[in-house]
Formats: structure tokens, sequence, C-alpha cells
């Protein structure tokens, strides 16, 4: 009976083990779903900017990426197997897909997004700051604009809210006139 009792409190530790081994916060795994859900927003915010989308549809996909979001907040910070992060990132290419097809329908070659101009920018300060091209105190500075814009772009687009007009221009004037100084420095 002692043996059967020890068996059984070595089989329960490892199964609780293994179990643990294979929970953890996956950082990479957010990151991910951040940024597909940056992509999604724009994608439905250009559907309706050009018509692809009517409101009702751009809505109902905004609804959906709400109850993804949920999820994802849920999951943020904690312990979970890799087998829900990969759930709700099925579920976001899922709705990313469904929503490029009905955009894709009429789009049209359109100026870079801002998210996108970000990553760009942001690549170039890395690589003036790897290879020497930018001072300190330049890199600095225009990391430092950079990290502003990005703030103030992120919290445009906070809770699925799609930009208004006003707030894309405004964003994309900044990137312009950063840009224009970066390239001042080449």
């Amino acid at each position: 009976m002692k043996n059967l009792a020890l068996i059984l409190v070595v089989l329960v530790s490892s199964v609780l083990s293994s179990g643990c081994v294979s929970m953890q916060t996956w950082p990479d795994s957010e990151r991910s779903a951040e940024n597909k859900m940056v992509v999604i927003q724009e994608n439905i915010g250009d559907g309706l900017k050009t018509g692809t989308l009517s409101p009702d549809q751009a809505q109902m996909y905004l609804t959906t990426l709400k109850g993804i979001r949920t999820d994802y907040e849920l999951l943020r910070d904690k312990r979970v197997s890799r087998e829900e992060w990969n759930s709700l990132h099925a579920r976001l290419d899922l709705l990313g897909d469904e929503i490029n097809r009905k955009v894709a329908r009429t789009s049209r070659v359109e100026e870079p997004r801002n998210g996108d101009r970000i990553i760009a920018l942001q690549g170039r300060i890395d690589e003036g700051r790897k290879s020497g091209r930018l001072s300190a105190a330049d890199e600095r500075e225009f990391q430092s604009r950079l990290d502003s814009i990005r703030r103030d772009y992120l919290r445009t687009t906070e809770g699925s809210r799609v930009t208004t007009y006003e707030e894309r221009i405004d964003t994309s004037h900044r990137l312009d006139s950063l840009e224009t100084e970066m390239n001042r420095i080449r």
C-alpha cells in the first residue's frame, strides 16, 4: 500500500512538473499578437476609408477583434501553454485573412501606413547607431521623438478604435518631419 501511494505521489508530481515546464509566458507571442492586432486595426480603418468595408462590416470586424483582444489581455503576462497562444494567433490570422480578402477586392496603391513608417524609422535609427553614422545626441533626439510619436499613435488606436483622418494626418506630418531631419544627417 505504501509503495502504491509512493508511486502515485511520484507520478502526480512528474505530471505536474512536466505541465509546469510547458506552462510559461511567451513574450514573443505577446509582441506578435500585438503587432497582428495593430495591422488588423489598420486594415479595418483602411477598408472603411476606401469604402471596401461598409460601416456595418467594419463594426462587425471591430467587435470580433475586441473579443480577441479581451482574450489576449487574459493571457498576457500569465503562465499559459503554447497551445493557448497558438489558438489566439490562429484566430487573429483567420480574422486578418478575412479582412484582407474583403479589402483586397478594390485596394489601390497607397502611401505606407503610419505603423509601417514607425517601424522603418526605428530600423534606420538602430542602423545609424550601430554603424556610427548618428552621434549619440542625434540618436537620443531621434529616438525620443519617435518614441513620442509611437506612444501617441498607440494611444489613438487603443481599444480597437479606428483613428480619425486628422489623427492619421497629424501622425504622418510628425513622421515626415522626423524623416526629413534624419535625411539631412545622411
